[in-house]
C-alpha cells in the first residue's frame, strides 16, 4: 500500500469516527434537547394549550423509571402538575427535592423529549383561580421535602405521583386515580426484584398504600390534552 494511499485512509477514517460523535453529540446534546423543548412549550403557549392544574407525564430517564413501568404496566415512570407564572410555565413535581422546574427543562429531561398532558373533564369549573391558590399552598407544604426511595403513604417524604393525588385531595376533594396496596403491582419480575431489594431487604411492605403515574394517567376524571 502506498503512503498517499494510507494517509488517504486514516483520514477517511478519522472522518467518520469524528462525524459519528458529531452526529450522536447532536442527538443527546442536552443543550440540542432544551432547545427543542423551549420551541415546544412555545407552541403550546402560542396555542393556549396549557392551563393551571393540568398533569404532564413522561417517561424518566432515572435508575428506578424501568422497574416502575413493569410493576405498574404503564411506559409513564413520572408525572407533574403544570402552574403559569406570568408569562412561563413551570412543573411542580417531586424529585430530589420537591421543587418547580421549568416545563421546558422538564420537558427535555424525559425520553425523547415525549409526553401527555391532562386535564381534569370540569377543569373550568373546579379550577377557579381560588382553587388553583389553594393548591399551591397545600404544595408549598412540600416544598425541599426528599424524595419518599420506599413510597410510604405520609407526609415526611413524598413521590411524584403522591404529591399530586394529595394536592388535588386537600385542594379540591378530588381523587384522582385509585389508591392500591404494593401488592397489587407486578413484583415477578427481575428489574423490579432487584430495585425492591435495593429499597426494602427481605421486607417488602406488600400492605403499603400506594397511588402510581399509571393509575392518575388512566383515570376517568380526565381528558388528554396534549401527546406528542
Amino acid at each position: 500500500m502506498t503512503i498517499k494511499k494510507s494517509i488517504f485512509i486514516l483520514g477517511l477514517l478519522e472522518l467518520t469516527i469524528f462525524g459519528g460523535l458529531y452526529v450522536k453529540r447532536k442527538l443527546y446534546d442536552p443543550k440540542h434537547s432544551i432547545d427543542n423543548a423551549r420551541k415546544e412549550v412555545k407552541k403550546l403557549a402560542v396555542h393556549d394549550e396549557l392551563k393551571n392544574g393540568d398533569l404532564i407525564f413522561q417517561t424518566s430517564l432515572s435508575g428506578q423509571s424501568k422497574a416502575i413501568q413493569v410493576a405498574t404496566k404503564s411506559k409513564y415512570s413520572h408525572c407533574g402538575i403544570i402552574y403559569k407564572e406570568g408569562n412561563k410555565f413551570y412543573v411542580f413535581e417531586a424529585v430530589q427535592p420537591v421543587k418547580r422546574t421549568p416545563l421546558d427543562k422538564w420537558i427535555a429531561r424525559g425520553q425523547h423529549g415525549k409526553y401527555v398532558i391532562k386535564r381534569l373533564t370540569n377543569a373550568d369549573k373546579v379550577l377557579t383561580s381560588e382553587a388553583i391558590k389553594k393548591m399551591k399552598q397545600v404544595g408549598d407544604m412540600f416544598i425541599v421535602k426528599n424524595y419518599d426511595l420506599t413510597f410510604e403513604w405520609s407526609d415526611g417524604k413524598i413521590y411524584c405521583a403522591e404529591l399530586i393525588w394529595k394536592i388535588y385531595q386537600r385542594a379540591t376533594g378530588i381523587k384522582i386515580g385509585k389508591l392500591e396496596k404494593l401488592s397489587d403491582f407486578d413484583l415477578t419480575n427481575e428489574a423490579v426484584k432487584k430495585k425492591m431489594k435495593e429499597r426494602y431487604g427481605d421486607k417488602i411492605p406488600t400492605e403499603e398504600i400506594v397511588i402510581s403515574p399509571a393509575s392518575i394517567f388512566d383515570s376517568e376524571l380526565l381528558i388528554t390534552v396534549k401527546s406528542n
